[in-house]
């Protein structure tokens, strides 16, 4: 890719295997690699929920495990962590892993507003050098049992890829009657003020 007002150095990692993540990057032009941290999510947010931590601080934890993870291996780049957790009343989600858990997270949200809580952590030599939360906040049509059913066969597998079983990049955004905050947080990763961030730091120059 061409680097459009993007110094060479230092180099820009993203710690995710997330297609989605790395898109908004791509698309924003930035020029950067991926690397996957191999973190254990799951037993970071159980262990988390038993001290009592709450969703933001979980989620700016997850994120900076992930980023430390890849600057311990690659200490000069710039190394940006993600992550994000849905909340609906007192309720964590995840991913669900199948149809089933997906039609089941859709009827515990539907008519509902919930939140999308969205960190990004970046590090440099192993320094956290910015963070930022992001708090989107959705609110689901009311719906019934056989639209459920007809979204989850029109969307396919893809409602496993995502935590709340839908995706507002796609077929999703039918089933919602508000959506609040940046798009980009939404799908993940608060690309406006990582951008911003990226300027004060010299990684862009524009």
């Amino acid at each position: 890719m061409t680097r459009f007002l993007q110094a060479e150095t230092p180099p820009l990692v993203l710690a995710s295997g997330s297609a989605t993540r790395a898109g908004l990057l791509r698309a924003a032009g930035l020029v950067f690699e991926t690397a996957v941290p191999g973190v254990d999510e799951a037993a970071v947010k159980e262990s988390a929920r038993a001290d009592g931590l709450e969703p933001g601080e979980c989620a700016l934890l997850l994120a900076e495990l992930k980023a430390r993870r890849i600057s311990e291996r690659q200490p000069g780049a710039l190394v940006i962590g993600a992550d994000q957790i849905l909340v609906c009343g007192e309720r964590w989600f995840d991913k669900p892993d199948g149809r089933a858990a997906a039609a089941e997270q859709l009827r515990a949200l539907t008519g509902a507003r919930h939140v999308l809580v969205t960190a990004a952590v970046a590090l440099r030599g192993g320094v956290r050098v910015w963070q930022h939360l992001a708090t989107p906040r959705l609110t689901m049509r009311a719906l019934s049992d056989a639209a459920i059913e007809a979204y989850l066969d029109a969307a396919g597998a893809a409602v496993t890829s995502s935590v709340g079983g839908y995706q507002v990049e796609g077929l999703g955004i039918r089933l919602f009657a508000a959506i609040e905050g940046e798009h980009a947080a939404i799908l993940g990763l608060p690309v406006l003020p990582l951008l911003g961030f990226l300027r004060q730091h010299g990684v862009l120059l524009d």
